[in-house]
């Protein structure tokens, strides 16, 4: 375990936290703790380059500490009537399709170097940024409808794009 791997797990950590103030209607305090979450994710892959810390297991729990924190927020958004339904199956049919097709890879290949691509990264923002403008909304009773619903779509269609993208690169290493 290194500096960058610890910051990681910290994001790990913050879910819960993030969770119950959420669920207890402390949005302003949710707000705060996720976006410590979200500078942790930026933190560890730049203290992981700068140091040259990079290691199989940041490399593996980055991306899965990434993805608790954002599926945590949807599903939290949507049971609190914040976020559309058709928007969170999009989010973890995608996730859950490229975990097993990793998963697939990995037994098949002995090895899982997957290199994140631009709509990947691109996806991630969209749907950080979703739950950012969401979490403003609520703490500061500022909704736009139509900026929202903008957002919404915009990440739905990114992130079937790079899930299709990263599905089409999987296929290639197995075929």
């Amino acid at each position: 375990m290194n500096l960058p791997n610890y910051i990681t797990l910290l994001r790990v950590i913050l879910i819960p936290f993030f969770i119950n103030l959420m669920i207890y209607g402390y949005y302003g305090a949710a707000l705060l703790v996720f976006l410590a979450a979200c500078i942790t994710d930026a933190l560890d892959g730049l203290i992981a380059r700068l140091l040259k810390q990079k290691t199989e297991l940041g490399a593996f729990l980055d991306p899965m500490a990434d993805k608790l924190l954002i599926l945590s927020a949807f599903v939290t958004l949507v049971l609190l009537g914040k976020l559309p339904f058709w928007l969170v199956i999009i989010v973890i049919s995608r996730d859950a399709i490229l975990t097993m097709g990793s998963l697939v890879i990995y037994f098949m290949t002995n090895n899982l170097t997957i290199q994140p691509s631009m709509t990947g990264k691109l996806t991630t923002v969209l749907q950080l940024s979703v739950v950012t403008v969401s979490l403003v909304a609520m703490t500061y009773g500022i909704w736009d409808h139509q900026f929202l619903t903008i957002l919404e779509w915009s990440t739905a269609v990114v992130t079937i794009a790079s899930g299709t993208q990263y599905f089409m690169r999987g296929l290639k290493l197995v075929g």
